[in-house]
């Protein structure tokens, strides 16, 4: 599959070479002759293959997001350049060179002309368009920054992601410093903390000149998290305590040069990361007097063609705002009245069903000790439901991933914006594991019966095991073994919580299974605040009224939500549809297929091809289909 394109690049290198204030006589004589340019250019062009610009379009992103490349495991020879001591430049001079860059890789990828194409070789064009378009942003909104997870991000500075947030934690989590050159590539990222910071606050003041102002929750929720980021004595912080404990295990350092690598990390987070976080924070406090009351995206400049764009990229859907908030509500009857069922059952019978969850909540049975020995138990507790599943899942799944999943809490600092439960990607060669994170800052907040579910979504048969078998399609290019398509991932995740149901899991544990469907209950109700606030344009106290009164989950995390929904709309709309997606294809697979219908073979055909838009999604299973009968 070879398609010939011209570079433009050399192009203009002959044509520079060429002329000079002389050759004014000789330029009139190229502009003259249409053709004859035409044909200079066809003898300048070079060959490329569609998989040279996959690999183009990898680099060229990761070159402008050095910190995400270290998180996946890249080296400099994945990327083209130097990494690992890199940050990234968010000005809006950059982020609108990132997104032209991507943009046009985007439409050379698209018009590339396939020859004689396998299913892959479609499969991998059309997502492969897909990825880089996500990547791109959308042309009428330059607001916000591109995200490696999310695409389009719409506020920079926020309780919940972003650079400020995001980078910290690759640093403390990702980057590797096993040698003297991977401590000082550590140390140099530090410090170059002052200039990327910079860059933020002048794409922070674009796009307030934009009049694109972020709600008041998520400044107020930005600020908590900066002032906590720079709160320990700069020798106490993470960046110096995660290092140390890296530091201390390369045998080939002495301890003195361990102690003088340290004293360079105290004094650049000293001299150079505080200060840029202060003088950040001092920025987005004086925002705050700008913020808007308003919870929903729809108050923004052409908000609710935002709005729009977010369903089809993050819920991967051409339903209406109106349309998606009636699937919520009927979900959220359907999902309540089997709650009901088993809450009577088990002698509940007064009130809401949100409100026997409180009560059911408050029982001292179902909660672990706030404590430390309680949080010790709830993660032996986790690791022991991942190892239950993974045995049991074995007849419905044919292929495992290679990489493994450790479970961790989310640190302090972040604890208070973050939401229940996350999952990060392990590295692409397997030197760190995928992890599972779950926040401890409110132990009301994991009750024993929801404990096993919130489990099953984030590690196996979830986020991990799709995760981790698509980063393990060595064969795929690269943007595709990281595919971040929302509506498939969170999509598998929700419908994993189902399968775990379909194996057993909840046997003879109702309150488990009441755990369950309260999960796929939350996920509904998101159906109904998301549209709700960004649509509707319900308040945020609306919002977590709603939610409280319907879930009966605990207060402290629905309001984290609630506020993760304000600050990320539409990203909480993926899961349910996802879910009801694959669920329908199912269902599609086995009123066809009858008896030779192979739950773990449909489990490869949707995993193996790795995260994919829903109509590639569904194309591959009507192919399969097709293939079986």
């Amino acid at each position: 599959m070879k398609l010939t394109l011209v570079s433009s690049a050399i192009i203009a290198t002959i044509v520079l070479a060429g002329c000079s204030k002389n050759d004014d006589a000789d330029a009139g004589k190229l502009a003259a002759k249409p053709a004859e340019i035409l044909k200079n250019q066809a003898s300048a062009a070079t060959t490329i293959s569609v998989d040279e610009l996959y690999q183009q379009a990898s680099q060229q992103f990761f070159k402008l997001r050095a910190p995400e490349a270290t998180m996946f495991g890249l080296t400099s020879k994945d990327v083209g350049v130097d990494i690992n001591d890199q940050l990234a430049d968010f000005s809006p001079k950059s982020e609108a060179d990132l997104r032209k860059k991507i943009a046009h890789l985007s439409k050379k990828i698209s018009d590339f002309e396939l020859s004689q194409p396998t299913n892959t070789d479609i499969d991998n064009q059309q997502v492969m368009t897909g990825i880089t378009q996500y990547f791109a942003g959308h042309v009428d909104f330059p607001i916000g920054y591109i995200d490696a997870w999310m695409g389009l991000s719409p506020f920079i500075v926020n309780q919940i992601n972003g650079p400020l947030i995001d980078i910290p934690r690759i640093m403390q989590n990702d980057q590797a410093i096993t040698s003297e050159q991977e401590a000082l590539n550590y140390i140099s990222r530090l410090g170059k903390f002052d200039k990327m910071v910079a860059s933020i606050e002048e794409k922070l003041r674009f796009d307030s000149a934009q009049n694109w102002l972020p709600p008041r929750s998520t400044v107020t929720g930005a600020i908590r998290y900066l002032k906590g980021f720079t709160s320990a004595e700069p020798k106490s912080h993470v960046f110096v305590t995660s290092f140390i404990e890296k530091l201390s295990k390369v045998n080939a350092l002495s301890k003195q040069q361990q102690q003088q690598l340290t004293e360079q990390v105290i004094d650049k987070v000293a001299n150079v990361v505080y200060p840029a976080y202060h003088s950040i924070t001092a920025v987005t406090e004086q925002l705050l007097s700008k913020a808007r009351s308003e919870a929903g995206v729809w108050a923004q400049p052409n908000g609710e063609a935002y709005y729009q764009e977010a369903i089809r990229q993050l819920g991967d859907s051409s339903l209406s705002a109106d349309e998606i908030h009636q699937v919520g509500l009927d979900e959220v009857k359907r999902i309540s009245t089997e709650m009901n069922t088993i809450l009577a059952t088990e002698g509940y019978i007064n009130g809401r069903v949100g409100a026997r969850m409180v009560a059911l909540n408050e029982e001292q049975r179902f909660l672990y000790p706030d404590s430390k020995a309680g949080r010790a138990q709830l993660l032996a507790d986790i690791n022991g439901y991942i190892d239950e599943i993974t045995m049991k899942m074995a007849p419905v799944f044919k292929t495992k991933p290679t990489y493994e999943v450790q479970v961790r809490s989310f640190p302090v600092e972040i604890q208070d914006g973050a939401p229940g439960g996350q999952y990060s990607p392990p590295a692409v060669d397997g030197s760190k594991p995928g992890i599972y994170w779950i926040n401890l800052r409110d132990m009301k907040a994991n009750p024993t019966f929801g404990l096993k579910t919130l489990t099953y979504h984030e590690a196996n048969p979830g986020h991990h095991w799709q995760v981790a078998l698509n980063m393990g399609q060595a064969s795929l290019p690269f943007l595709r073994r990281i595919a971040p398509y929302n509506a498939y991932a969170e999509g598998w995740a929700l419908y994993s919580e189902k399968i775990a149901s379909e194996l057993g899991l909840y046997e003879d544990d109702p309150f488990g299974d009441l755990g369950r469907l309260q999960a796929e209950l939350f996920r509904a109700v998101r159906l109904v605040v998301d549209t709700g606030m960004h649509h509707k344009r319900w308040t945020r106290e609306q919002a977590i009224t709603y939610m409280s009164d319907i879930t009966g989950t605990a207060e402290s995390d629905v309001v984290a939500e609630i506020e993760r929904y304000i600050t990320w709309p539409g990203q909480a709309l993926g899961y349910k549809l996802g879910m009801l997606k694959i669920l329908s294809l199912r269902e599609q697979a086995k009123a066809e297929l009858g008896s030779k219908f192979d739950l773990s073979a449909f489990h490869d055909v949707v995993l193996l091809g790795g995260a994919v838009p829903m109509v590639v999604l569904e194309r591959n299973i009507n192919q399969w289909i097709a293939t079986q009968l």
